[in-house]
């Protein structure tokens, strides 16, 4: 018989309607737990997929019944105290350790044990972000452990569960024996932290090609059967002008005026050197065409036919978002020439930039790139620069006609003066190491963009359009400048891993609060950093708590994360947050700060206290997890970010 702790807790009724509401609000932290809990045999490919089946499916039980019972949870948090979010996430675990257990011999297997038919890619293979030594520890840690302990580890260190709840949800699950999973689940050495790692995200892919050499087998298979099939409905001699009634299907691509108007290098647009000058618009449709290859006919064919018909030999990357279809019409032709070991094109079409790039001598067998990022709406201060080159000496830059002078500035090194960064006459920049190379963060180097009378500040994050840096608060952005925001994004800049490769646009740090600690521990910053996207969804906000350090770079310590929440932005321009922290003497506070909205602040759930106005400090016991919330000056009540 189950101790008490163990057994489902009492029950509340959650319609479909509601689940469904709950899988749409946390669908990303719901297939991250579903592909750390499927079992690592058949690759990461498969797994992507297989945890986006998992979470989708979830909502067929509620479905079949019209209406659902779930456990009613004790406490709350990111999601946990939504009786429809616990439903849906039972659902996850249940399905995934389903999956995870021994085959039997039968017949016909488990739906569990199937592969997804939905969702499902052809001809790529999408795959999360490569991590570091730390989660390919992680990983290799969690495949052995049976499916029950992974499923104890990823609710403990993910979920941030109590061994009790943990117990609780094992059961409700089918777990014969939860104390066992938890028992062998306390081996694991790696730190719970790793578990937020981009390496276990499914929900931010990376694309990769697939087997080619079979694929090229099986397309020719499918080519020659395709073949046959048109000789057997020619010889059966079809009227008309085609297969269908009046002949409604456009002419082939080639024969369609538009798309062949963009596959003519001479119909590209090219833009004067000077017009810039005296352009309405300071943006990249007033990039000058530059490059020592803009007359190469040959090179630039190949460019457009490859952007509109990529081969298997092309690999493609695109940022979130972006469409990588042909383009719409002819595109406007910004650098044609050679970097490097390489010959770059890029081209512009009003909302997309698109690098194509191929080696030097244009040998086919060393295959192309194509590279596609969004850039719509972007105004001078977003068309500063763009990455044309990255290669193993580092990441080169094609900057604007306005921009008179680059220089280079370690993030990490407030104090330290920037250095200039030679540049060709065409405006390529020399390489410059990639600030997110490398396990550790001792350093992050940015590009200092001077152009009229601004001083610009922007870093490469893995995309074409390199992200704009600021400070202030929201609605109120202003560029890098002072040698206060300088020290602020020293302790920062780290924090910028967590946004590679997210099509993001800019990033503001927010210096939100000041607040003494208590027993005289000095003054502790609180920070807000947004990252806003190219597309408008996807952002993402980190609270930071920075305390007293004598090392002036010293990273801060994230106190709360949220994805595409409104919070530090022009809409939502207010934040709370708050951490456990301890004192020199040793003894452990929760402190939390709001922005100047807030009234006051109180905190429940294992360490109660209140305060007046928008800073907290309360007394509390290492390792308490209280909830906090605060009210606004108009007496409405906020939570805090999660």
């Amino acid at each position: 018989m189950r101790p008490p702790s163990e057994l489902p807790q009492a029950v509340a009724p959650v319609d479909a309607e509601q689940a469904e509401a709950a899988l749409v609000e946390h669908y990303p932290r719901l297939v991250r737990i579903g592909y750390l809990l499927l079992p690592p045999s058949p690759g990461r490919a498969r797994r992507v997929f297989a945890a986006h089946a998992l979470a989708q499916r979830s909502l067929q039980a509620a479905h079949r019944a019209g209406a659902a019972t779930v456990p009613r949870p004790r406490r709350t948090g990111d999601g946990d105290g939504d009786p429809a979010y616990t439903y849906v996430r039972r659902q996850v675990l249940r399905r995934a350790l389903a999956a995870g257990r021994a085959r039997r011999p039968r017949f016909w297997p488990r739906r569990a044990a199937l592969p997804p038919v939905l969702p499902s890619a052809w001809g790529l293979r999408l795959l999360p972000h490569p991590g570091g030594a730390g989660e390919l520890a992680l990983e290799r840690e969690l495949a052995a452990l049976t499916a029950p302990a992974r499923a104890a580890f990823v609710l403990r260190g993910l979920e941030g569960l109590a061994d009790g709840e943990v117990r609780r949800e094992l059961a409700a699950a089918g777990v014969a024996d939860p104390h066992a999973a938890l028992t062998e689940a306390d081996g694991v050495r790696a730190g719970h932290g790793l578990l937020r790692s981009p390496e276990f995200d499914p929900c931010s892919l990376q694309a990769r090609p697939p087997d080619l050499p079979g694929r090229r087998r099986r397309a020719r298979t499918a080519l020659a059967a395709g073949a046959a099939l048109l000789v057997c409905g020619a010889l059966l001699g079809l009227p008309g002008g085609g297969w269908g009634h009046g002949g409604l299907t456009a002419p082939p691509y080639a024969r369609n005026p538009a798309s062949e108007a963009a596959l003519d290098p001479g119909a590209l647009r090219r833009v004067p050197t000077t017009y810039w000058r005296h352009s309405a618009r300071a943006d990249f449709t007033s990039w000058p065409t530059r490059g020592d290859r803009t007359q190469d006919t040959r090179l630039l064919r190949r460019a457009l036919a490859v952007w509109a018909r990529p081969g298997a030999g092309v690999r493609t990357s695109a940022t979130p978002g972006t469409p990588t279809g042909p383009p719409m019409g002819a595109p406007q032709l910004l650098y044609a020439g050679e970097v490097g070991d390489s010959a770059v094109v890029l081209f512009h079409d009003g909302l997309r930039v698109v690098r194509y790039a191929e080696p030097r001598n244009a040998d086919p067998a060393l295959g192309a790139a194509l590279d596609f990022a969004r850039v719509d709406g972007a105004d001078e201060a977003g068309s500063g620069a763009l990455v044309v080159a990255r290669t193993g000496d580092g990441v080169r830059y094609l900057t604007a006609p306005w921009v008179r002078e680059v220089r280079v500035r370690d993030l990490r090194a407030p104090d330290r003066a920037p250095r200039p960064l030679d540049r060709s006459p065409d405006g390529v920049t020399g390489p410059l190491a990639d600030p997110a190379a490398g396990s550790g963060c001792r350093s992050w180097q940015a590009v200092e963009l001077t152009g009229g009378s601004s001083a610009r500040l922007v870093t490469d994050l893995g995309e074409l359009a390199p992200a704009r840096l600021t400070s202030g608060a929201p609605g109120r952005p202003h560029d890098v400048t002072g040698q206060a925001e300088r020290e602020s994004w020293a302790r920062t800049a780290c924090l910028l891993r967590a946004v590679r490769s997210h099509g993001v646009r800019s990033v503001n740090s927010w210096a939100y609060a000041r607040q003494p600690l208590p027993e005289g521990g000095g003054t502790a910053r609180w920070l807000c950093t947004r990252a806003e996207t190219w597309r408008g969804a996807g952002s993402r906000v980190i609270a930071e708590f920075q305390a007293p350090s004598a090392h002036p770079a010293a990273p801060g310590a994230v106190a709360a994360r949220g994805e595409d929440a409104p919070e530090c932005g022009a809409r939502t321009p207010r934040v709370l947050a708050g951490v456990l922290w301890q004192s020199p003497g040793g003894r452990w506070y929760v402190l939390a700060a709001g922005s100047g909205e807030f009234a006051s602040l109180a905190t429940s759930g294992g360490v109660t206290g209140s305060a007046p106005g928008r800073l907290l400090a309360v007394p509390a016991a290492e390792g308490a997890r209280p909830r906090l919330h605060g009210r606004l000056k108009d007496g409405s009540r906020v939570a805090a970010l999660h």
